[in-house]
């Protein structure tokens, strides 16, 4: 299997934690040289390991923050 290799290139904001010290966050990633991505997943402290997560182009967050801004929240309060 050939070697993944991914750049953050800017770190945009933690989501939040699972408790055992992995960060869920919104990063620009560049997978493999390849121009950066919005992504967000879990990841180790030291940021050299990762979950399984998800890629999005500007386009897609664009129309994700859409989607976001049209949910009535208010349910999930806590």
């Amino acid at each position: 299997m050939a070697e993944l290799k991914f750049e953050i290139t800017e770190h945009l904001g933690d989501i939040g934690d699972n408790g055992r010290g992995w960060t869920k966050e919104l990063n620009l990633v560049s997978w493999n040289d390849r121009e950066p991505k919005y992504d967000i997943r879990d990841w180790s402290p030291d940021h050299t390991r990762m979950g399984k997560g998800l890629t999005l182009t500007a386009d897609e967050l664009v129309k994700l923050k859409e989607i976001i801004d049209e949910l009535n929240l208010d349910s999930f309060e806590e």
